[in-house]
C-alpha cells in the first residue's frame, strides 16, 4: 500500500522556481524584483479593483498594489519543466485595501497577472498611483532564483487522485523524499509547483468561484454539477506564492497569496484568466 501512494506522489512531482530578497551569489542583479516602482510599456494602464476596505468599511474603486516583476530570462534556467515563457516580463497585482480572500465571484479582478513579451529597452519606470495609499507600497527588494522539487499536500493530493490518504503516513512519504513537512508557508516564495497551504487544498474553490458559485459559506450543489466541478479543479495549478513579505506588507495574519492558473491557460499566456486565493491562520 504505502509503495503505491510512493508511486502515486512520485508522479506528481514538479519544479518549483524559488525566489526570496536575500541576494547571494544567484543573484542576477537584474529587473525582476518584489515591490518598488515597476518597469512596463508605455501605454499600460494601471489596475484598479471596486470593493470594501477592511480597514474603514468604505467601498470604492481603487489601485491594484504592485506585488513584484519578473524579468523572464533571468530564471528561464531555473524553470526546468519549461512551463513559463522564457522571454519579456511577468508582473503581478493585489489590492491591499480590501484584501480580498478570493471565495466569491466578487473578488475577481482584486487581484491581476500581465504578462508583455517585450525588450528591457521597450520599458519606462512607472510611477505609483498618486491614490494609492502610501502604507500600501509595497518596498523595493532584488531578488535571487533557486529550484525546489515540489509535492502536493495531502489534502491536494486526495482531490487529484480522489483518494483519502493518512496525514501522518502521507507526510511520512513527503519526508522521505526530502520535503520539509514542518516548513513555514509564509516564508514561501515561489513560482509554479505545489502550494504550501494553510487552510488545505485550493483547486476546487478555483472552479467554484470562477464558475460564478460563492464559497464564503456551505452551497450544497446537484451531485453531477460537484463531479464535473472536481474534474475540472484538477486544470488548476499554482502560478505564485507570496509570502510575508515585510511587517507592514503581509497577507492576513501571517498568511500567503496564491495565484492559481489552467495548465491550458497557462500555456497560451492567458494571464488575464488568473485567480488569487488568499489564506492565513
Amino acid at each position: 500500500m504505502v509503495s503505491d501512494i510512493l508511486q502515486l506522489i512520485k508522479k506528481t512531482r514538479r519544479n518549483s522556481v524559488t525566489f526570496s530578497a536575500s541576494g547571494g551569489e544567484d543573484s542576477l542583479g537584474g529587473l525582476s524584483k518584489i515591490g518598488g516602482r515597476p518597469v512596463l510599456p508605455e501605454n499600460f494602464k494601471w489596475p484598479y479593483y471596486r470593493g470594501e476596505s477592511i480597514f474603514d468599511g468604505e467601498v470604492k474603486n481603487r489601485p491594484l498594489s504592485f506585488i513584484a516583476q519578473f524579468d523572464m530570462s533571468e530564471i528561464a534556467i531555473f524553470d526546468t519543466d519549461n512551463m513559463l515563457p522564457h522571454t519579456g516580463f511577468m508582473y503581478f497585482f493585489y489590492e491591499l485595501n480590501t484584501m480580498c480572500w478570493g471565495f466569491s465571484p466578487d473578488d475577481i479582478g482584486c487581484a491581476k497577472v500581465y504578462y508583455f513579451d517585450v525588450e528591457a529597452d521597450k520599458l519606462c519606470e512607472y510611477e505609483l498611483p498618486d491614490d494609492l495609499d502610501e502604507n500600501l507600497r509595497v518596498p523595493e527588494m532584488k531578488l535571487s532564483f533557486g529550484n525546489a522539487e515540489s509535492y502536493p499536500v495531502n489534502e491536494e493530493f486526495c482531490d487529484i487522485f480522489e483518494k483519502d490518504i493518512d496525514w501522518e503516513e502521507y507526510d511520512d512519504i513527503l519526508a522521505e523524499l526530502g520535503v520539509d513537512t514542518e516548513r513555514d508557508p509564509e516564508k514561501i516564495f515561489k513560482l509554479l509547483g505545489y502550494a504550501d497551504t494553510i487552510q488545505g487544498s485550493m483547486l476546487i474553490e478555483c472552479e467554484k468561484v470562477t464558475s460564478g458559485i460563492y464559497c464564503g459559506s456551505p452551497v450544497k450543489l446537484p451531485q453531477d454539477k460537484e463531479k464535473e466541478i472536481a474534474e475540472k479543479s484538477r486544470d488548476w495549478i499554482l502560478l505564485a506564492q507570496f509570502g510575508t513579505i515585510s511587517d507592514e506588507i503581509m497577507f492576513g495574519d501571517c498568511g500567503c497569496i496564491y495565484y492559481y492558473i489552467r495548465e491550458k491557460d497557462l500555456k497560451n499566456k492567458r494571464f488575464d484568466r488568473v485567480h488569487l486565493i488568499l489564506q492565513c491562520c
